[in-house]
């Protein structure tokens, strides 16, 4: 007998998607929001030399080729351990530079230029959705998830990386906006979608727990 699918862990995922995907439309008909730049503005209110430094520390695991060293070294370290299986789901996070790379193609919306803000991080790339943002979110945002599963692991190691990765997931957003690479609503949509991209990282991975 198959088991039954809780409908109701559908809901949440379900309804972030349909969130993002009203914010994209939003956003592609309307790619300058006043919003967008009295939050920058805010953001920005107070900057130094090294504030711009931390910023930049932060942001910088997201950056390329770093973010693919980051996910490598990450599933490397789980396969020395022997977490195989989570060396492997930890690989799924790179993934999310294509889905975020075939959505700003789509969606096409300018990067923050001065004079509007201050423009610390020069991108090449569109800007919605935040593609640093998506990649926390799933990739510290899964390690996370499985320092509270794997309960093997001494929990002070557990506990360190645990709240390390939710303090990179949490300040990624400020980094970007303090840097003028993204806009408010760019960091807003990777939540979501990454948020979603994480649901379903975590759902394929809890039915083969042991």
């Amino acid at each position: 007998m198959q088991p039954k699918i809780n409908t109701a862990k559908l809901y949440l995922p379900a309804g972030l998607l349909t969130m993002f995907i009203l914010l994209a439309v939003f956003i592609y008909q309307h790619p300058t929001l006043q919003l967008d730049i009295d939050i920058s503005t805010l953001v920005q209110a107070h900057t130094s030399a090294a504030l711009d430094a931390i910023m930049q520390a932060i942001s910088w695991f997201g950056n390329m080729p770093y973010s693919a060293i980051t996910a490598i070294t990450a599933s490397l370290l789980f396969y020395l351990f022997r977490y195989k299986r989570e060396a492997l789901y930890v690989l799924l996070a790179m993934l999310s530079g294509a889905v975020s790379s075939v959505i700003k193609g789509i969606v096409n919306r300018p990067r923050p230029l001065q004079p509007l803000i201050r423009v610390v991080a020069k991108n090449m790339q569109q800007s919605f959705p935040s593609g640093h943002v998506m990649y926390y979110v799933i990739l510290f945002g899964f390690i996370a998830f499985l320092m509270r599963r794997l309960v093997q692991i001494p929990k002070l190691i557990r506990g360190a990386i645990f709240y390390l990765c939710m303090a990179l997931v949490l300040t990624i957003s400020i980094s970007r906006i303090y840097l003028g690479a993204h806009w408010f609503t760019d960091v807003a949509g990777g939540y979501l979608l990454g948020s979603v991209c994480l649901f379903i990282l975590c759902g394929l991975y809890i039915p083969r727990l042991p």
